[in-house]
């Protein structure tokens, strides 16, 4: 019996357990074994497709780019956890198609209203919001406790007042909202160029946005906006340049900082220490000497400079504004090609809704060069045998369009109100001829009208306070405290833009105005130089200046290039002057002989008189900054005209 009751039970609980098996225990994993079978195989080779944006010389630095970042950053770890290639391959094939979609996106864009209008728009208006918070705060005075911090409460007041909805304060002030919205911003950009299953794992995409957020875009903006690291990338761009010395002199007679005027005076004085106690002889003393009233020029400058912002009279635009009378017009013309005028027009129009007449005057402007520039290579090309006319014009066509599209169409925002008729013919020749140079004249012609005579524009703009700050910052107001005179009421401007608009208030000051001062000028003695292997003539001049209380002489040197140079650039300014003045032309050899130099001597003995004729003075009263600067004492800074800039002087 116990025999039969074992086995029967043995047999009953065998059957039991394979019920309890197929009932309750999941069947065999299959995968396992699979996996070690592929592992066991060999490795295939991974094929990358190297094409980004279709251009090589783009896309072979930008693979070598991955590559090493991939290398610096993900297999130095990587490679201790699996010798697996699959990850990494993943990893790249996600940057190439973030950067391929970026390129794609990059081309379907118009950049060209963007760099022209949107962005210069936009620079300028933190500009002007950035001068409206600082004259509010000189308007306070000295109540405030923290200027630094009052002017950044500022700053976001005069934003809101500008831009209505617009306020960045808590992105720009607080370092947490800061992080948050650039996270936000690197999420849209995933968006836009992730693959949707990558966007999809939260994982992934919460780690690129931290690095690209934290790691990237934080670190970069710190860099850009520490002030330490624009002086020295500013220092390191000019490193290498030469100063031009009348940029220079313009910044300083311009600038309204008592403390960086006081900078520049103390290192012009430190320089000037040094220079003087330097043992000098032979040819090193007249460099010296150069140098040393260079910078006692400068300093002059300064101290002129300060006394005058520290005694008051600087520019009082709103008393001023109450003086229209004795203002000089400056012509709507000279405005738009003056850089400094230019940017306070532009102020007014956008306060008065009408930039996108000037923008649009501009933008021609620019087209008109840009297509002159095109066909003319074209011509070039055509005459070598070259094809490209329909590339070319394709392009001319594209650019009109643009403008076009961009100022003159229904769906422009904010468009240039002109004729329909002139419009309308405009958009029929576009679209049946060819695009030329003067193809948008017409229009712009009626749109510089318009701006000429339009009460809302340029003559408002006469009788705004932007348009006496210009005047300032051209240094041409015609207040009677500083030039000694109130004639001239309602004086227009006479001459080119650059000439007299750059001349400053202290050279004016500087320059008499009295028809009792007399200067007279002539060389009095010829000699050749030799400095560092380089032989040039030089010529000795003497100077007298005379006036009802004092008389003055001295004696400064100057070579046939420095006349040249001087001639060019006082002809570029007065125009009239170039029929009248004559230099005497170069010689290439036997430029140091003796009898030479004795008939130039005399060639410019008398293109000096001719210059200093009082006649021709009064004739041209901006001339005598440039003839003062000429025969001051002082080495001379060559400002070539384009025309100079292009022929080297023996």
């Amino acid at each position: 019996g116990f025999v039969v009751t074992l086995l029967f039970g043995k047999s009953n609980s065998e059957k039991y357990l394979e019920q309890c098996e197929h009932s309750f225990l999941p069947c065999t994993s299959v995968g396992i074994p699979k996996c070690i079978e592929e592992m066991k195989r060999e490795t295939r080779p991974i094929k990358i497709d190297r094409r980004l944006t279709g251009a090589n010389i783009i896309d072979e630095p930008l693979q070598q780019v991955i590559q090493f970042s991939l290398r610096d950053y993900v297999q130095y770890w990587y490679y201790t956890l699996s010798d697996d290639e699959s990850f990494l391959l993943e990893i790249r094939q996600a940057l190439q198609y973030a950067l391929v979609q970026f390129s794609a996106r990059s081309k379907e864009t118009d950049w060209q209203p963007y760099f022209t209008t949107r962005l210069v728009d936009d620079f300028g208006t933190h500009l002007r919001v950035f001068r409206k918070a600082q004259q509010r705060i000189a308007e306070k005075g000295n109540q405030m406790k923290d200027q630094a911090e009052e002017l950044v409460d500022t700053f976001f007041e005069v934003e809101v007042e500008m831009e209505k909805e617009v306020c960045r304060d808590l992105v720009c002030t607080s370092p947490k909202d800061e992080e948050g919205f650039l996270r936000d911003l690197c999420e849209v950009l995933l968006y836009i160029l992730l693959p949707p299953g990558d966007f999809q794992n939260k994982i992934m995409r919460y780690f690129v946005r931290e690095i690209l957020s934290r790691g990237i875009l934080l670190p970069l903006i710190n860099q850009l906006s520490d002030p330490d690291y624009i002086n020295q990338y500013v220092i390191w761009m000019i490193r290498d340049s030469n100063c031009n010395y009348e940029a220079f002199m313009n910044i300083i007679k311009l600038s309204d900082n008592i403390g960086e005027l006081e900078a520049v005076k103390d290192k012009a004085s430190e320089e000037l220490q040094y220079l003087r106690s330097l043992d000098t002889a032979g040819d090193d003393i007249n460099t010296i000497k150069n140098q040393i009233n260079s910078l006692l020029y400068v300093i002059k400058v300064c101290d002129s400079r300060i006394q005058r912002l520290q005694s008051g009279k600087e520019i009082d635009t709103v008393k001023l504004a109450a003086n229209f009378g004795k203002l000089c017009t400056v012509p709507l013309d000279h405005i738009l090609v003056d850089n400094v005028a230019l940017q306070f027009f532009m102020d007014y129009m956008q306060q008065t809704g009408g930039q996108a007449h000037l923008f649009f005057w501009m933008t021609v402007e620019g087209y008109r060069v840009t297509a002159q520039q095109q066909l003319e290579v074209l011509q070039s090309r055509q005459k070598d045998g070259k094809h490209q006319t329909n590339q070319t014009k394709g392009l001319l066509r594209a650019a009109a369009f643009g403008v076009y599209e961009q100022y003159l169409s229904e769906k422009a925002s904010p468009r240039v109100n002109i004729d329909d008729n002139l419009v309308a013919k405009l958009a029929e020749t576009l679209n049946h001829e060819d695009p030329t140079p003067e193809i948008f004249d017409d229009i712009q012609r009626k749109v510089y009208e318009l701006m000429l005579r339009d009460e809302r524009f340029y003559p408002s703009f006469k009788q705004n306070v932007l348009y006496v700050r210009m005047l300032a910052e051209l240094d041409m107001l015609k207040d009677p405290s500083f030039r000694g005179s109130d004639d001239g009421e309602g004086e227009s401007f006479n001459g080119s833009p650059t000439g007299s608009i750059n001349l400053s208030l202290d050279d004016l000051s500087n320059v008499p105005s009295d028809e009792t001062v007399q200067l007279h000028a002539y060389i009095s003695d010829t000699g050749v130089c030799n400095d560092h292997g380089k032989t040039y003539a030089l010529y000795a001049i003497t100077v007298h200046r005379r006036n009802a209380n004092s008389e003055e002489m001295w004696k400064t040197y100057r070579r046939y290039s420095d006349f040249h140079d001087f001639h060019m650039r006082i002809t570029e300014q007065f125009e009239n002057l170039a029929n009248i003045l004559k230099l005497p032309g170069k010689k290439t050899f036997n430029n140091m002989d003796r009898e030479f130099l004795e008939k130039r001597k005399k060639d410019l003995n008398a293109y000096l008189q001719l210059l200093l004729n009082p006649e021709m003075m009064k004739a041209s009263p901006a001339l005598a900054h440039y003839v003062y600067d000429f025969l001051e004492n002082k080495a001379y800074s060559k400002g070539k005209g384009d025309f100079a800039r292009k022929v080297r002087i023996f």
